[in-house]
């Protein structure tokens, strides 16, 4: 999350089976951000998420964000909810 983010945070668990966990070729300290990350680039991408939340669950910026989505090759959808973002980063209010 970034600095400043007031929202209350909810905290769903996901059980993984010990084998897969342990057959993550994934440094151990990079195991969650990068969960959070696939997460929300399959939610996104499936349009279960609009851009900003998406790119909030993976604790990344806007552009850090467009430049995964860009790098894996996943079309963008422009909703509403992110109009109103860019207007309000536009005027300053984020």
């Amino acid at each position: 999350m970034e600095a400043g983010d007031a929202a209350t945070l909810m905290k769903p668990h996901v059980d993984i089976p010990e084998d897969v966990y342990l057959a993550l070729k994934i440094p151990r300290a990079e195991i969650e951000p990068e969960l959070r990350k696939e997460l929300a680039i399959a939610l996104y991408q499936r349009g279960a998420l609009g851009f900003g939340k998406a790119r909030r669950l993976a604790g990344m910026t806007r552009w850090e964000f467009h430049e995964v989505l860009g790098k894996r090759q996943v079309l963008r959808h422009y909703t509403e909810e992110d109009l109103a973002e860019d207007i309000r980063v536009a005027r300053g209010d984020q």
